[in-house]
């Protein structure tokens, strides 16, 4: 592994250009959509918009917790607007997306998380682009198994849910999620035979015995897609990066994991929660 605080080249990003880059970029500021790829400063907004994908953030971008590892604005929340699941779904439409990913902020001011909104969007996504396949990058909903419900019934073809970090590290890093809420919360996701995802950054602090510990937790609980990148500090004032690592390294996690029983593995400096995430969608 390597110790340097400086972005090592393998780190570099592609500056976002092309003509399928400004029709993304477009659709979103028409429609007054939010995405995770520019709140949460996504290192790759410019391959994703340039072959036309983006992860839409709904319940707003403002996120009612205060995670040291997101870019994600933090404080007290707009109310939901009802109009968007509609709008979101016609966005897609216009996008021609034959694959999508919604994620959200976390919204712990509302009585049930903002599900009633995650599940319109995909419920309306569904009917205005009839044969869509969707991924839900959801919140804990704090292990509230009636709201992780009302995801479930809308039918996403797969509901991710993000560990973030190894267990040690959680208490540091995410401020209200718990390390086996998360895992409860994978367990019931796979067990209604919706197809599980999770993912964590490395580069914290953790060591090689718990990434891959977490990696096993992960694939007990039944989920069967696993994301690995590096972490980058967002601002000053979010946890700094504890190390930067080696690529050959994300080699390892990749079949490691694969060894485990893991369908997909996605493991690279680069690689974040919604990256390739239209090929999890088929089997291996």
């Amino acid at each position: 592994m390597n110790s340097t605080r400086r972005l090592p080249r393998w780190m570099k990003m592609k500056m976002p250009v092309g003509e399928n880059y400004s029709r993304v970029k477009n659709i979103v500021t028409k429609n007054h959509l939010h995405t995770i790829c520019t709140s949460g400063n996504c290192p790759n907004i410019g391959d994703c918009w340039s072959r036309g994908t983006a992860t839409f953030m709904i319940l707003g971008d403002i996120c009612t917790r205060s995670c040291k590892f997101c870019g994600v604005k933090t404080g007290k929340p707009l109310p939901p607007d009802e109009t968007e699941p509609e709008r979101v779904a016609q966005s897609v439409k216009l996008m021609g997306l034959k694959h999508c990913v919604i994620t959200s902020v976390d919204r712990d001011d509302l009585k049930d998380g903002g599900a009633g909104i995650w599940a319109g969007t995909i419920i309306e996504i569904k009917k205005a682009n009839p044969g869509i396949t969707i991924e839900a990058l959801i919140p804990d909903f704090r292990g509230n198994t009636a709201l992780l419900d009302l995801v479930i019934e809308a039918a996403p073809e797969i509901i991710s849910h993000n560990l973030e970090t190894v267990e040690r590290l959680t208490p540091l890093v995410r401020s209200v999620a718990k390390y086996n809420v998360s895992l409860d919360v994978l367990r019931y996701i796979a067990s209604s035979g919706i197809r599980a995802k999770t993912g964590i950054m490395v580069g914290l602090g953790e060591t090689e015995e718990e990434i891959y510990k977490t990696m096993q937790d992960a694939y007990n609980t039944g989920c069967r897609i696993f994301t690995i990148g590096q972490y980058l500090q967002p601002t000053f004032n979010h946890m700094p990066v504890a190390e930067y690592i080696l690529p050959e390294k994300f080699d390892e996690f990749r079949e490691k994991g694969l060894k485990m029983g893991f369908m997909f593995v996605e493991s690279s400096p680069l690689v974040r929660s919604s990256y390739n995430a239209e090929k999890h969608i088929h089997d291996v």
